[in-house]
Order: structure tokens, then sequence, then C-alpha cells
């Protein structure tokens, strides 16, 4: 089938956004509009003595200035985290609830203190700085290894410490007999750097309040439209889920930044009610550097313990991961993964792992693409390689040594999962020979006959994917087009093309025919958005299973029309078959005919749709490979990435093209971390690196050409057989790319190089 599973179909969404009518928030106004602007903290800790806004109220065009205050008295609910696993919880979790304005005190860079309604964005924001707010500085807590110390300042008055919550497992005895009876030790500190996302679309919100029907809209740039309803009206607004309708339109970037609701959506929906007109905000650059949730930020003191073959006998991880000041509901995802998946692709007999998670004075950390999965393949990765030049091995033959096999899975991790397909070692050994990892020496000898060190990376990795169950319905019109009614979102993964694809090739019908329909709380009754890599897992086996149900009530319609019975009736490739008789009639035609106005059986129902629903349990473990060379300039540090190959295990492939997309822009955002993204703080706690003049992002020239091969081994936990394929290449970038520098660097002494590698750190290894 030209349209079917496994074909390479251009993106269909394609020509819409290229040609500039795609439909973002920012492209969105309502009749009667307003513009907020977010006064925000230029302190990082700090009481708030006074706020006086009476000449803002005064100002031109102002409509009102709201504050903590006014906040607190309309009886808004406050923002909590609601992603702490009770099962990995080591003791009683410190949440700190917090409000969308903030009244009596500011805890980072950027808190929100005041909110200016006016009838231009202008006018809010010169009405804004007439805001006059007195502070009271406080001392800053600006890293997480700071946070820890004894005696640092509280973030949070009345603490006793700086500790949020931690999560706990492993075999804690089982790892302290294997480091004790070690041939060798391997100890290192690991750093995971903080990075933000810089989504290509920034936040943006509109609220609107019709007290006709006591009903609330929220236009949002997210990518969980029912999620963020849910949290929004039970927690903040606490009215009924139906007394608010989220829409998500045209989204431009989401990476689990825009996985849930922030403060500044809750504005917008409270001061549309307090005004009577809808209110839109809408980040700038700054803005977004201030407020956006930010990524990764955990130093990870690591023990690993190996027999005298490189056996690894126990890993020992005690991390302390940034929170920052404020606990977003998601805040609990990536460390959770990270504590979970620090088996990774190997057999170790015993793990323990601890993560403390502390408050700081900074930006909340929450899932950045990944979301702990490459941290933790970091770490590990990290140290295989120094294990294996610590104990003069092979960084290859280590690895193999420690892969679970083929033959052993399913397999039981010593810590939560047990995966349930895949062939690490093959992924691995792929990734060798298509990489010519054998002719590396002459490749070396080229570089340094030109003044340079080139040195080649290894990671291999797994993840988990897939959480949650999902819903998904298949409708046919009375035209015999079909629509897919999505609880999934759809922010540049090709899911109208990719559905189409499916619903194509599982009911023969004209791959043109088919729509998407999603993002809007008030037309698909329920979903759970596009997150942690999960959409072609439940949403592409929910839409199998819907398939399947209009197969099966088409059969009754057809039997029907075709005077058959109905146990006679065989569907294949679109069309009704009276089993062993040339009579048929296609899907469409059934379709048509089931919106029969008059004389139509009563039994066979009106219309012809199908509703699936599927869990894929514990999920799936996409998982790869990737193989890194690195030319490095002595002279100035500078790092050139030369190549970067990856293997992938994503399952069956839907659409090749579209896979080769998502892994590359993974690639390029691991690559980013690697090499160039960092945020940075100044003792005080102000931000560094708020803008693209300081934050370096990847570009063109910074990034090789990607070799991307497949290695499927689909998974048996689905009807498709389909792995997540979205994050894994974040998730095997950071690794690899280091692994190759410091392999480069390796005959200078230099044990490691923290990310980003800038060409200043690898400048003053080497010097």
């Amino acid at each position: 089938m030209k349209f079917g599973i496994g074909q390479s179909v251009l993106r269909t969404e394609d020509p819409k956004f290229l040609t500039g009518r795609g439909r973002y928030v920012d492209d969105i106004s309502l009749a009667k509009q307003a513009y907020g602007f977010v006064l925000r903290s230029v302190h990082a800790s700090a009481l708030i003595t006074s706020i006086n806004t009476s000449a803002a109220i005064k100002a031109p065009g102002v409509i009102t200035v709201l504050t903590g205050a006014d906040y607190e008295a309309a009886g808004l609910g406050r923002i909590s985290c609601h992603t702490m696993n009770p099962m990995l919880l080591d003791g009683a979790p410190v949440q700190q609830p917090h409000p969308a304005l903030m009244k009596d005190s500011v805890k980072c860079i950027g808190a929100p203190v005041a909110f200016v309604v006016a009838e231009t964005l202008a006018q809010a924001k010169d009405a804004a700085e007439l805001i006059d707010v007195e502070y009271d500085i406080q001392p800053a807590v600006t890293g997480v290894l700071k946070a820890k110390e004894s005696g640092a300042p509280k973030v949070w008055e009345g603490s006793e410490d700086n500790l949020s919550f931690t999560f706990k497992i492993g075999n804690g005895p089982g790892v302290e007999e294997a480091l004790a009876n070690a041939h060798h030790v391997t100890r290192a500190t690991i750093t995971n750097n903080r990075v933000t996302t810089n989504a290509l679309e920034p936040r943006a919100s509109i609220g609107e309040y019709d007290p006709a029907e006591d009903l609330y809209t929220l236009y949002s740039s997210n990518q969980n439209p029912h999620g963020v309803r849910n949290e929004i009206a039970q927690d903040i607004l606490q009215i009924p889920e139906n007394g608010l309708r989220v829409i998500a339109p045209d989204v431009g970037g989401g990476f689990g930044l825009k996985g849930g609701f922030y403060g500044e959506d809750v504005l917008v929906l409270w001061a549309a009610r307090v005004v009577g007109r809808p209110v839109k905000w809408v980040a700038d650059r700054l803005e977004s550097f201030l407020s956006d949730s930010h990524g990764r930020d955990v130093v990870a003191d690591c023990r690993m313990a190996l027999d005298a073959d490189g056996k690894v006998t126990g890993v020992q991880v005690n991390a302390a991961y940034n929170m920052g000041a404020y606990l977003t509901p998601a805040a609990g995802i990536s460390p959770m993964f990270f504590t979970m998946l620090m088996s990774g692709v190997y057999a170790f007999p015993a793990i323990s792992v601890t993560t403390d998670c502390y408050f700081t004075n900074q930006q909340a950390t929450a899932p950045y693409r990944g979301a702990g999965r490459p941290e933790a393949a970091f770490v590990l990765e990290r140290l295989l390689d120094t294990a294996a030049r610590e104990m003069d091995m092979d960084p290859i033959e280590i690895r193999r040594r420690n892969l679970v096999k083929a033959d052993q899975i399913p397999y039981q991790t010593a810590l939560a999962y047990n995966y349930d397909s895949g062939d690490f070692e093959a992924v691995m050994d792929k990734a060798l020979a298509a990489s010519n990892w054998n002719d590396f020496e002459s490749r070396r000898l080229q570089s340094e006959q030109r003044g340079f060190r080139r040195g080649r990376g290894l990671s291999v990795y797994l993840e988990s994917a897939a959480p949650f169950n999902e819903r998904m319905e298949i409708r046919f019109d009375p035209s015999g087009s079909v629509s897919v009614v999505a609880g999934t979102h759809s922010h540049g993964q090709g899911h109208a093309t990719i559905y189409a694809q499916m619903v194509s090739d599982f009911l023969g019908v004209p791959f043109d025919s088919i729509r998407l329909i999603q993002g809007d709380t008030d037309k698909v009754s329920i979903g759970r958005g596009t997150v942690g890599s999960r959409s072609m897992t439940v949403g592409g086996s929910a839409l199998k299973i819907a398939a399947d149900v209009i197969i099966e009530k088409g059969k009754k319609t057809a039997a029907h029309l075709l005077e058959a019975g109905e146990s006679d009736i065989e569907f294949s490739e679109g069309e009704f078959t009276v089993a062993g008789t040339d009579r048929k009639i296609n899907i469409v035609e059934v379709a048509k005919m089931s919106y029969t106005p008059m004389m139509w059986p009563p039994h066979l129902g009106i219309g012809l749709e199908g509703v699936g629903d599927f869990s894929a349990g514990m999920g799936n473990y996409p998982n790869g490979a990737q193989v890194a060379e690195v030319e490095i300039d002595p002279e100035t540090g500078t790092v050139r990435l030369d190549s970067l190959l990856v293997v992938d295990d994503v399952g069956t492939v839907i659409n090749p093209l579209l896979l080769k997309g998502q892994i590359q822009g993974g690639v390029a955002q691991g690559i980013g971390q690697a090499l160039m993204e960092d945020i940075v703080f100044d003792e005080s706690g102000q931000m560094l690196t708020a803008s693209f003049m300081d934050y370096v992002m990847p570009r063109a020239d910074d990034l090789p050409d990607f070799d991307i091969i497949n290695h499927a081994v689909p998974t048996p936990t689905n009807p498709l057989g389909v792995k997540g394929a979205g994050e894994t290449g974040t998730v095997g970038a950071p690794p690899a790319v280091v692994n190759a520098i410091v392999d480069a660097l390796a005959a200078a002494g230099v044990t490691d190089v923290e990310m980003p590698a800038t060409p200043e750190k690898i400048w003053r290894a080497l010097n």
C-alpha cells in the first residue's frame, strides 16, 4: 500500500507551516482582547515588604493590576507537584505549594509578583515599570551542591534544610558487599549541566470567561490539554472540569517544557473573569529564560565495583537533583526516571540509587526531552569508559561483558524494570561496524599529522517509553470521509500523517480522506497528551483497536446490505466480502449507507465509528548505540564533531522518514548539551545566560550529517510492536560525544571534561 505502515510518506502538515498558515496562540485574537504583562522579581531571594500599584493603575490604557494579595483574596489554589512516585519516596516529601503571584517573598529571579492588564502590550509594560516593590534581600542558594551544605541558607523559611524529597531504590547491602569484595572500584562525580528548552514558539496563553455559560476557555501552547484542564480546574479554580475548555492549537515545539500548566495560564483565566474581557499573554525570549522550567541539573557521586575480568558486580549512585525554588506539577518525573533507569542495558547484579532533590533559589526544573533517561545514561556510559581506562580494558569489551544478552530477555533488572525485548549486543555491533570503528587509528594518524587530536566515543543506552493509557476514536461521516479523534497531541511529530497511514492501512480507506482532530477538550473526550514517547505505542495501538471495532460493526452492516449471514462476511483491504462469492462492498459505501435516515434496521445503529483504548502497562524500552568522532584543535580547544552514527531499536517503524527526523532532532539537542548549552548563575542568583548572546544553541554547521540505522526488534507488549522513538537520540548523544572528547585528550592525561565541553574547558584541561 502506497500510504500504509512502513512507508516514508511526506508530512501532510508541512505545506501549512511552510507557507505561514499555521495557527499558534499568538496568531489568535479575540473580540475585545486585552493584554497581560508579568512583573517579575529582580532578586533570587527576598522578602516582599510592600507593593505599591497606585501609579500603575492610573497609567494610560491600564485595566487592572493584580497582586499576590489579590490572588489570595480570590481564593485561588496553589501549584504543587503531582508526580512524586510513592513507591520510590524515602521519607515524607516537602512540597511548599506556591501561588501564581507571590505575596510575601520571592525565591528566584523571575518569580511573578504582579500582573498588569492593559489595552495594549506596550501599555502593560510601561505600567509595570511604575509598580514600586520594596524587597528585603536575603541570602540565595545558587546551586544544588550549595543547597546540601551544612549551614547553607534555607530557601524556604522554617525548614530544617533544603531537601524537598528523596527517591531511593535498590539493594544497598548487596552493593556494599560488592564494593568491599571488588577487584577494582571506579569512583567518579558526574554532572549533568542545567539547560533550557528554547522552543521555537515561546509559551503563550489567552484566557476567556463567558459569564452566561459560567465557562472558562484557555488557549495555550501545551502538549497535554486534558491534563492542563484537570489540574487548573480542580487545584486552582476549584470548579468542575467541564467548566474549563482548553484548546492547544498548533504548538511550535514542546519537548516536555509544555507538558503541563504554568502560572501564566492561571493568570489569564483569572484576569479574564476580573476584567470581563479575554486576556492574552505571550512570553518574549528573555522572559522564557526566566520563567520556563529548565532541564537536567544533577550531580551524582558514583562507585562501580568490578571483578578482575571487568564484570560489574555493583553500582552505587548518590545524586543531588536541583529542583529549583518552586516545584512544578511534573517535578518528580525526571528524578524518577533517573533513579529507576540506572541499570541501562546492563546486567548489573546489584544497584543502589539514592536521589536527593533539593530546593535552590533558581528556576524550577521539569521534564526536558528524555526526562531523566539522558542523565542516567550519561552516568552509566561515563562510568564504564572511566572503568575501562583505569583497568586498561577496551571500552567495547567492558560493555560486551556486562550487556544483557538477547537470550536473557525477558530480563528483570536489579531495579524496577523488566525488559520485554531487544538485542543490545547486536545493536552495538552494528554501530561499530557501520562507523568503521576498527579503522579508527588511520583516521587518528591523519588528524595528528594536521596538528589535531581525534577521539571516538561510544554509548549504548536504553530508555522507558509510553506511559499512561490512551483513548482514540475513528469516525466516518456521511460522505465517507474519516476523522481520527486523538487523545495524543502532535506538535511537530507528524501525527496527522502517521495516523492517516495507519488508518489507511487498517481500513483500506484513501489516505487523503483522513483528518486529525486534536488539542481541544470540548472535541476530544479524554486524552493524556504527548509526553514520554508514547503516541505511537498507546495512541497507535488504541487506533488499531478502534479500527477493529469498526470492522466488526461494518460486518453487521455489510451482511445486511449484501443479504448474507454475518458469520459469512470477511474483511480485507477495505472491502467486505461474502465468503466464497464475488459479492462485496467497500467500507466507504458501508459507512455512507449506515447514515440512511429511514427504513434502517435499528439494531445496526447510526453511523460507523469505533473507540479504542490501550494501556502499555510498564511501557516499552527503546534502545540504541551511538558512535561519535571528534577532532580537537589543541591550540584553541575547539571541538569539531566529525561524525555521529546512530543505530536505534524502536520496534516496528511506521514511517522511516519521520522516525529519522525525530532521531535527528533528539541527537541535535543532546549534542547541544554536550558541547555548548549551559544555564549559568552568579553568586547572587542572577542568570548570566538569559539570551542567545550568552546561551549557545547548536547551529547547522555545528552538526555533522547523521547516519541513522534501524535495528527493529518488535515488542510483544502492544499490537503494533512499536516502541517509543522521540527521545532516544537525546539519551545517547551526550555520553557518546563526551566519551569521544575524553578519548581525544587521554594521551595528555585528561580523564574527564564536564558538560558543556567548551573550548575554554578543553584548553584549560590541556594546559
